[in-house]
């Protein structure tokens, strides 16, 4: 089958990205990315010229290019990864995490509509569950929690998991959600927990703690969620939404110290700092669901998997030094700016998958169409 892949130059997309050409070399995989700061294209390097891949620069929120995209390609499934996700960031600048999750969403959905996709995956997250109390180890979120946002970032994805099944409900459209924990694993950007202090302890740099650091995740190795959303879209059932846990609870400052111990690092290095606005105390996923209704159980133990995560970082040095020097994000215009699309032609009107099409969804002009960035 095709899949249109969002946000594949991001973290988990990338790793989703390699482990279904890996799992599933008969499907053609077409990776769909504005290359925003988080969006780094030398991580797809090493698939770059595997003929059943495709890079397309473009913004999911460009109604035009996906629309012509969509058209040339044909997609039998898309999985949108693509969304702005830093809290930090939501709480600076809100307005861009609302276009992105929420309208780049409904774009997507509506291109999917037109052209007869057969399954629109959405991944979020655990935060739009809001937390659980530190004093109440026996709460999980199961997928019947409800919503209850902390920040613009949460409540932007909660705002797009809605529109998902919305558009399921009223236009039919064949929709999953999944929802997963905090992961973690090779290609993660420098700046969330994990990436940062491994970065940051490797030059002996403060390595910088909200709070008192007892804020509890649940971990997730990101090959262990890349599997989940393989079954979710071959044997999951339309509409439904599953949760995805890794069972690993971590303190924040328990992981900063580990990292500390794996790299003999003394913990004199980390600082405590203003905690975050809104800080959510514990995120804890049931993921009963998926285990009873397609067999998936996380396989990586955490202390298994911040040892790989550790060894990644040492042994890829150049990847995120580059990122951390800026130089990463000329790495298409050096790579692939000069390159000319081949495209085929895209299907008239009368062709395409949807014939019964509402009046309301805006039709793109193909006298305006420029060639779309290829790899």
């Amino acid at each position: 089958m095709t899949i249109i892949v969002t946000g594949g130059a991001g973290f988990i997309g990338s790793n989703f990205i390699y482990y279904m050409l890996d799992a599933h070399p008969e499907d053609r995989v077409i990776c769909v990315d504005k290359l925003t700061y988080a969006g780094n294209l030398s991580t797809l390097k090493d698939v770059m010229d595997n003929p059943n891949f495709r890079f397309v620069k473009a913004d999911i929120c460009d109604r035009e290019a996906i629309y012509q995209l969509f058209a040339e390609e044909k997609p039998d499934v898309v999985v949108n990864f693509a969304a702005e996700s830093h809290v930090d960031r939501s709480i600076l600048n809100p307005e861009v995490f609302l276009q992105t999750n929420v309208i780049g969403t409904a774009t997507l959905m509506d291109a999917s509509r037109k052209f007869g996709v057969k399954r629109y995956h959405q991944v979020s997250t655990d935060e739009v569950y809001g937390d659980l109390p530190l004093d109440r180890p026996d709460l999980f979120f199961t997928e019947t929690t409800p919503i209850h946002t902390s920040s613009p970032y949460s409540s932007s994805k909660a705002g797009a998991d809605l529109l998902v099944l919305a558009y399921h409900r009223t236009y039919g459209l064949p929709v999953t959600i999944s929802r997963c924990s905090n992961n973690y694993g090779p290609y993660h950007f420098p700046e969330k927990l994990i990436p940062l202090m491994i970065t940051k302890a490797l030059a002996d740099e403060p390595l910088p703690v909200y709070g008192e650091g007892i804020n509890v995740r649940d971990w997730l190795y990101v090959e262990d969620h890349c599997k989940a959303i393989d079954l979710i879209l071959r044997n999951g059932r339309v509409g439904e939404v599953y949760n995805i846990g890794g069972h690993n609870e971590m303190r924040n400052i328990d992981i900063v110290k580990m990292i500390c111990k794996a790299l003999g690092k003394p913990e004199s290095l980390i600082k405590y700092v203003e905690d975050r606005k809104g800080h959510d105390m514990r995120y804890a996923i049931d993921p009963t669901k998926i285990h009873s209704e397609l067999g998936w159980l996380p396989e990586t133990k955490f202390v298994d998997g911040i040892r790989k995560t550790i060894d990644w970082y040492l042994t890829h040095r150049e990847w995120w030094e580059e990122i951390l020097s800026g130089e990463y994000q000329a790495y298409y215009e050096k790579m692939y700016g000069a390159r000319e699309e081949l495209k085929p032609e895209a299907p008239k009107s009368d062709e395409t998958k949807n014939p019964d099409e509402t009046p309301e969804t805006p039709k793109p002009d193909d006298s305006k169409r420029e060639p779309l960035p290829i790899g």
